[in-house]
């Protein structure tokens, strides 16, 4: 009987041998770990963000409950993974820091640049009042979520609960309104309306496309909503080429009636600037707060080299009115949106990390201007849309030149750039939609035209009023500040109106043949978010 015994040695050195074979035939011999790397992720809680670090695989390494964050290690993959868990609402890599002189981060500098972060200080935040955005929907990132009251989509025609918003222009402008990732202290990342509840209509498809059906029923929606969400301000950063009188348009015949509601409509001008008579629909509506959009130069802290932005629409309109109303930031603006949305992934350029980017637009300036009528409405709810209006322009700062003149032309600025402050605590009434009838414009009765009129040389003007004419000249060498210096005289002359009767002083064709809106004219008409401009 043959008792030796084998070594164990060489049982192992077997079983080596046939895994290091099978290691290298899978690939998994000596395959290199993937790299990491140093982040900061951040949740609506320390809690969260651990939760959803450990989940993708990840290394927690700092816990930093200050500001609902963790340090964590992560491949690019398990990065990848996080930024597009609804629960995390920045991804950002650990960055070096050096002592002073070096590039500051990047803050949302319009909330100081109005004086609405004087207005939070006083805790005029926007809190209980809801602004209903018509827009492509609203990604659920991070503390934008606690915002949403309810959201609608009016593509479907159903009530929905999801996160989406493919495009990404619909979550950029309820950041503008509403983002609320407050940094103790500062007004980082920190939107006009703080404490604004959002009532998020989806009407526009991935590629910012919408139809005046899909629209139409969104407005209609809200309205008939108005009551059980509170909703006190729609905000419509889209814009569509006039094809009729306003009072023809489909859209605006909608618009017109959440004004006679009571809900505070505010408008982009469009992006077709800047030539005269290039305000859309459904901004070429008399009654509404019609926004065009101005640009600090990038240089937030000096007023003086501040711009009209050159994309921004000009009036007047076809029936004579001056718009816009107001002008308000919308150069450059810092706002959420996701990375793989569709204006991110068309403009890599603009996309700062972390779930934000850089767009703008009279979009992001309606926005802007919507948040202040949310501060002014908790203020005072009692303020109809009209007083809301009135308040807004009385209040706004004149873009003058040194030697106090207009440095553009009424129907570039309006009454000027929008200051929050002053709104909130004016007292001004009576001073907008003077002479309409809103109530006879929808049934027909009467109609309306304001007050601009062309002279003998091409020039437009206000009818009686000295000192205010369309050159087409710029002043684009700055040298200018919104100081409010300017008094308008005669009042807010232009927000006023006559009855229709048939004509004005200009002579050139319009868009259409004829006054009535046609299906082919719609077609042509197809109402579009803001289009891509330069980042003023």
């Amino acid at each position: 009987m043959n008792t030796e015994k084998r070594s164990p040695y060489s049982v192992i050195g077997i079983f080596a041998v046939f895994l290091t074979t099978f290691m290298v035939l899978t690939g998994a011999y000596m395959q290199p770990a993937e790299p990491k790397s140093s982040y900061l992720v951040q949740a609506a809680d320390l809690a969260t963000a651990r939760t959803a670090v450990e989940a993708v695989g990840g290394a927690v390494t700092h816990e930093l409950a200050i500001i609902n964050s963790v340090g964590a290690q992560l491949t690019a993959n398990q990065q990848a993974m996080l930024a597009t868990r609804e629960e995390i609402s920045l991804v950002v890599e650990n960055s070096n820091l050096a002592v002073s002189g070096g590039p500051s981060q990047p803050d949302t500098f319009f909330p100081s640049l109005i004086g609405a972060a004087q207005l939070h200080q006083a805790g005029i935040t926007g809190d209980g009042v809801t602004v209903a955005v018509v827009d492509t929907g609203i990604w659920h990132v991070g503390a934008l979520k606690s915002h949403i009251a309810v959201q609608y989509d009016a593509i479907a025609n159903k009530i929905t609960t999801a996160s989406g918003d493919a495009s990404g222009h619909g979550t950029h402008i309820s950041a503008i309104i509403a983002s609320d990732a407050r940094s103790k202290g500062t007004n980082l990342y920190n939107g006009i309306a703080p404490d604004v509840n959002l009532v998020n209509i989806i009407a526009f498809d991935k590629n910012g496309t919408g139809n005046y059906l899909d629209v139409i029923r969104g407005i209609d929606w809200a309205v008939s909503h108005k009551d059980e969400y509170n909703i006190r301000v729609m905000n419509l950063s889209f814009s569509a080429t006039p094809q009729s009188y306003y009072w023809d348009d489909p859209i605006n015949q909608a618009v017109m009636r959440a004004w006679q509601a009571g809900i505070v409509v505010v408008a982009a001008a469009g992006n077709s600037g800047p030539n005269p008579m290039t305000i859309g629909v459904p901004g070429n509506v008399p009654y509404v707060i019609t926004v065009g959009a101005m640009s600090d130069n990038y240089t937030p802290a000096d007023g003086k080299d501040d711009i009209l932005a050159s994309f921004s629409a000009a009036g007047p309109t076809v029936e004579g009115f001056v718009k816009p109303d107001i002008v308000a930031p919308g150069g450059h603006m810092l706002a959420a949106m996701k990375s793989s949305s569709a204006i991110a992934t068309a403009h890599p350029d603009y996309y700062y990390g972390g779930n934000l980017f850089t767009m703008s637009g009279t979009s992001q300036a309606t926005a802007v201007t919507s948040g202040v009528v949310a501060l002014m409405l908790q203020n005072d709810p009692s303020l109809t849309p009209d007083e809301v209006k009135c308040r807004l322009m009385s209040s706004a700062h004149t873009a003058v030149a040194e030697n106090g003149d207009l440095a553009y032309s009424i129907f570039q600025q309006g009454a000027g750039q929008v200051n929050a402050y002053d709104a909130v605590y004016s007292t001004a009434s009576g001073c907008a939609n003077q002479g309409l009838d809103l109530a006879a414009d929808l049934d027909g009765t009467a109609h309306f035209g304001g007050p601009a009129m062309q002279d003998e040389d091409g020039n437009f003007t206000i009818m009686d009023t000295d000192g205010f004419a369309w050159s087409g000249g710029f002043a684009w060498s700055g040298g200018f500040a919104w100081s409010g210096g300017f008094a308008w005289s005669g009042g807010f002359a232009w927000s006023g109106g006559f009855a229709w009767s048939g004509g004005f002083a200009w002579s050139g064709g319009f868009a259409w043949s004829g006054s009535r809106v046609s299906s082919e004219s719609l077609t042509k008409s197809a109402a579009q978010i803001g289009s891509w401009v330069p980042q003023e």
